[in-house]
């Protein structure tokens, strides 16, 4: 009798801890997880200080009298696009699916994101940070090839037509849901998103 006895107290015990395990699992999903919050914080500052890099890389590869010029053209997206990524872009790459081509106008102007909005176990105004991120630097690397080639005021427009027309909708095709991401595409690093779009506009541009 002692034997069936110690069994069952075994499994119960066993039971009640996966349980357990479970219920604080379905619990995180619906709850900010700070170490994801952290790490993506990180992420956010790692990708932003890859401006000035890019900005001091490029800087190098022109004549003294252009560098000024050339450093500002990788530092002047981080106003621009934050602009247009607040305004507009971030409802076009990750809003309400349209046709699986772009994100609808829910979300323009960050409208009904609040501290209390989660994406996944973040807050969606530190995903949408971490997103504007990327946005930039797509924007910034397109400046190296049309150094000293390009008005700074056409390069600010241009850079807020390109991120609204060509950027916000390639993203919500992988990032957002698009039908690139329904075909099965996976862009872990912004192979895709960043630097097939950067590298094709900057080789247009160049030509």
């Amino acid at each position: 009798m002692k034997t069936p006895f110690k069994r069952l107290i075994l499994l119960s015990t066993l039971f009640l801890f996966f349980l357990g395990s479970f219920v604080e699992a379905a619990e995180e999903t619906a709850t900010i997880n700070q170490a994801d919050t952290a790490w993506i914080i990180v992420s956010s500052a790692l990708v932003m200080l890859m401006l000035p890099g890019l900005a001091l890389f490029y800087g190098g590869m022109v004549r003294r009298k252009n560098v000024l010029s050339t450093l500002m053209h990788s530092f002047i997206p981080l106003g621009v696009i934050t602009f247009q990524w607040v305004l507009i872009g971030y409802t076009l790459a990750f809003g309400a699916d349209i046709g699986k081509f772009v994100g609808g106008l829910d979300k323009l102007f960050l409208t009904g994101i609040t501290h209390e909005t989660l994406s996944g176990t973040i807050p969606e105004l530190l995903f949408c940070v971490f997103q504007m991120m990327f946005a930039i630097i797509t924007a910034a690397l397109i400046s190296g090839s049309i150094a000293e080639r390009v008005s700074f005021k056409g390069y600010v427009v241009f850079i807020f037509l390109w991120s609204t027309l060509v950027y916000d909708p390639l993203c919500h095709w992988v990032w957002g849901g698009g039908w690139l991401a329904e075909l099965g595409a996976l862009d872990f690093a912004g192979g895709t998103v960043v630097h097939i779009s950067s590298g094709t506009a900057g080789l247009a541009a160049a030509i």
